[in-house]
């Protein structure tokens, strides 16, 4: 069952440029995971070395903070859409991430 997961601007050239690709998965882990296979070293820019989601990330599910619903065990389905939101402030969230 194919989400979109709108990809930001820093991560943009592990997807070949593209700011939307589709990943399957029933679960935000569970597309995360799919997103590694199809672009190798993506799950490091979003989770740390715990398996935590990064400080500086934000994931929604439809406009849903995932740290509100169940984390990355929260439900996806069919046509729903995942957004990845770095932190405005901080420095540079995705260049010493990793």
């Amino acid at each position: 069952m194919p989400v979109s997961v709108r990809i930001p601007t820093p991560l943009r050239k592990l997807t070949g440029g593209h700011a939307d690709v589709s990943a399957e998965g029933e679960s935000v882990a569970q597309v995360l995971d799919d997103l590694e296979g199809n672009y190798a070293g993506f799950r490091s820019k979003i989770l740390d070395d715990s398996g935590d989601i990064r400080r500086f990330i934000n994931l929604f599910v439809n406009g849903e903070d995932v740290r509100y619903l169940k984390g990355l065990e929260s439900g996806v389905k069919e046509g729903d859409e995942i957004s990845i939101i770095p932190a405005i402030a901080g420095g540079a969230a995705f260049s010493g991430a990793a």
